[in-house]
C-alpha cells in the first residue's frame, strides 16, 4: 500500500486530499470510496484482495475524514465538494476509465460522478445507498 495527496480546491482555502493505494500504476482502477463515518482504510482487505487480482486501487479519505484535511468552514461539507473532490483526484491522477465502489455517501458521490456528460465510471458498485426518488413515483412504483 501507498499513501498519497491530491490538493483539492474549496471555498476559503484549498485542502489535501489523502489516498491509499494498491497494485500496478498501468492496472485497470477502482476506486473505492467510504461512507460519512468511514474513511479510505475501510477498504484495507478489499484492496488488497482486487490488487491481488490485477487492479490498481485507490481508496480516499474523504475531506474531513480520516487522514484529508478538514474544511474550514463546516457548512461546504455538501456532495458537490465530495464529487470536486473525487474529480480532482482523477484528474490529478490522469485516470481514464474506471470502476467504483461505493458505501452510502460513497455510492451517492459515484451515482453524482457517474451521470456526468463525460463520466469516467464504466462499472458502478453501491452498498447501503439509493437514488432519492420523488414520491409521487414511490405511488406509481406501489401501484
Amino acid at each position: 500500500m501507498r499513501e498519497g495527496v491530491v490538493v483539492c480546491p474549496s471555498v476559503g482555502r484549498p485542502h489535501r486530499l489523502v489516498y491509499f493505494a494498491w497494485g500496478e500504476a498501468r492496472a485497470p482502477v477502482v476506486v473505492c470510496v467510504h461512507g460519512l463515518t468511514g474513511s479510505g482504510r475501510d477498504f484495507d482487505e478489499l484492496a488488497e484482495a482486487l490488487a491481488s487480482a490485477g487492479y490498481r486501487v485507490l481508496c480516499p479519505d474523504l475531506v474531513g475524514r480520516g487522514s484529508s484535511q478538514r474544511l474550514g468552514d463546516p457548512s461546504a461539507y455538501r456532495l458537490g465538494q465530495y464529487v470536486a473532490d473525487l474529480e480532482q483526484l482523477l484528474s490529478a491522477l490522469e485516470l481514464g476509465d474506471i470502476d467504483w465502489i461505493g458505501t452510502s455517501l460513497g455510492g451517492l458521490v459515484g451515482m453524482t460522478l457517474a451521470a456526468r456528460p463525460a463520466a469516467r465510471v464504466r462499472r458502478l458498485v453501491l452498498n447501503d445507498v439509493g437514488p432519492w426518488v420523488p414520491a409521487a413515483a414511490l405511488v406509481r412504483i406501489g401501484e
